[in-house]
Parts: C-alpha cells; structure tokens; sequence
C-alpha cells in the first residue's frame, strides 16, 4: 500500500493528503512563482491528480488564475500558498513541498524559468537549470 502524505495551510484550516509518491520535484523562479510565495523560489512536487485528496476547507480555498498559466491555490485566512499547476481539474496538482507536515520523501531536482530571477537570487546548488518550463 503506497504511504499517504499530509498537509495543510498555517492555520490548519486546510488538510489535504498525497496518497502514493511525487511524481517530480522543482524550484521555480518566474515572477509569479516569486510573488505567491513571496520568496526567491517556489519549491514544489508534481502527483497525479487521483493521488491528492482536499481533506477539508474547500471553503477558504481561494485560486488566482491568469489564461495560459498555472493556477495558484491560497488559504484564504492565512494566505499559506499550497498547490497550483492545473489543479483543480487538471492531470497533475503541484504542492508546494513546505506545506507539507514531513518529509515528502522527495528532492528538487532541477530549477526552471531562472532567466526571471530575482536580480539577487544566486543559485548554487549544482542543480540543473533552465530558462523556462524543464523538458520532460
């Protein structure tokens, strides 16, 4: 039986679960990305849309989407940014990994659309990068 994942916003008032392991994980530096999040990064895992599950506030989940881009998913009452890509009916959600409560049993693999870094966003790690979305 594949292990269930959890997590949650800052105030707890949204739980959803993972159930089996991410697909893919990446840090992502285009300015939307960075301004969600309000970091140099946004540091996310890919699953499959069937291994998520919204536990609870469905309620308090607000969505900012812009045509031709990913969806950004908020707790509405402590603004945690939690999961985006094409959910809510999209193949894939990406959860960002420091909403989850332990380890997600995965790491960054790669960095993408670092040509919109910030200007003071070094990278260091050693990682791959790539000027926009990674080949897949």
């Amino acid at each position: 039986m594949a292990p269930t994942l959890n997590g949650g916003c800052l105030c707890g008032g949204v739980r959803f679960e993972v159930q089996g392991a991410f697909l893919r994980a990446s840090h992502c530096h285009c300015s939307r990305c960075r301004r969600h999040s309000g970091t140099a990064v946004c540091t996310q895992g890919r699953v499959r849309r069937e291994q998520f599950r919204l536990v609870s506030g469905a309620g308090l989940l607000r969505t900012y989407r812009t045509e031709g881009f990913a969806s950004k998913a908020f707790c509405s009452v402590c603004g945690s940014s939690l999961f985006g890509g094409t959910w809510p009916e999209g193949p894939e959600v990406s959860i960002r990994l420091g909403a989850m409560d332990g380890d997600p049993g995965i790491r960054p693999a790669f960095h993408t659309f670092v040509d919109s870094r910030a200007p003071w966003d070094e990278i260091t790690d050693g990682l791959p990068k790539y000027s926009g979305a990674a080949p897949l």
